[in-house]
């Protein structure tokens, strides 16, 4: 039995894997900013489940609920940084506040959970962090230019962070969600006020009110939180999971256009070198 603190429980992936992981027969800190809204997974397995009121841009409460949790079940073995929303805007069209709330939330937030619970995986050399991204860092689709920045730099970060505590005895993967029928497209995209219309048929077709994949999407949120339970359990968990056929099939053809890419300009790129 683990102890799992997710951020993020209200809805979609997030409370899909506190499902997965309450019924698997774990510990599980489930957090939202309104605790309200968490209430029914405690009702789930009362001893076994502690709900938190949690803002992952409050450091204060970072380090708080990373306490409730070590109080009340000892340790915080697994840490997954869910928390997020989704934001849409050509990137002129982006508003410089909204920009930096959601790096707030998706970068920073998670680094002020990882650094809330890595004293306690360090000194027990133990631990798993799960960062969850989006396969959008990786296909940049125009008018989610700045959510890919934001979730790339979340990616760039893990893979550093892995190799740090990879030694100390904690595994450290990325999350990369292709389309799961949650609110994402939903109630939790928000997107620029600003509209540009020479972005109209680039950036422009994916507001939300032109948007018709919310409600079908291939992904099924219960089954991705079985399968990041599943990943985390393996005996080597994977530094990148992808989740869904269409995760799959984008990153393929992503690093297949680079591979392309990265040969048709070779003799160039190998050209800068010195000259012996």
């Amino acid at each position: 039995m683990s102890t799992w603190l997710i951020t993020g429980c209200s809805s979609g992936l997030g409370r899909a894997l506190a499902e997965a992981v309450i019924g698997a027969g774990h510990h599980a800190v489930v957090t939202a900013r309104d605790e309200a809204k968490v209430a029914d997974l405690v009702e789930l397995a009362p001893d076994r489940v502690l709900s938190a009121a949690l803002d992952v841009t409050d450091p204060a409460r970072a380090a708080a609920v990373s306490q409730q949790a070590e109080d009340r079940f000892g340790a915080v073995d697994v840490l997954v940084n869910n928390a997020g929303y989704g934001y849409r805007a050509a990137v002129e069209e982006g508003e410089d506040a909204d920009v930096r709330a959601l790096f707030e939330t998706h970068f920073f937030g998670s680094v002020t959970m990882i650094k809330a619970v890595l004293p306690g995986m360090r000194a027990r050399r133990a631990g798993a962090i799960v960062n969850v991204s989006s396969i959008g860092a990786q296909v940049t689709p125009p008018g989610s230019g700045y959510y890919a920045a934001a979730k790339a730099a979340l990616e760039g970060m893990s893979g550093s962070l892995r190799g740090e505590l990879e030694p100390l005895g904690i595994s450290v993967t990325v999350v990369e969600p292709g389309g799961f029928r949650t609110d994402f497209s939903g109630r939790s995209l928000t997107q620029s006020r600003t509209v540009i219309d020479d972005y109209a048929e680039t950036a422009g077709k994916r507001r939300k009110e032109r948007d018709t994949t919310h409600g079908t999407q291939l992904g099924d949120p219960a089954r991705a939180g079985r399968a990041i339970l599943t990943a985390v359990e393996s005996a080597d968990p994977p530094a990148m999971l992808l989740l869904g056929s269409d995760a799959l099939t984008s990153y393929r053809r992503v690093l297949g256009t680079a591979l392309a890419e990265a040969d048709e300009w070779e003799e160039l790129s190998v050209s800068t070198d010195f000259q012996d």
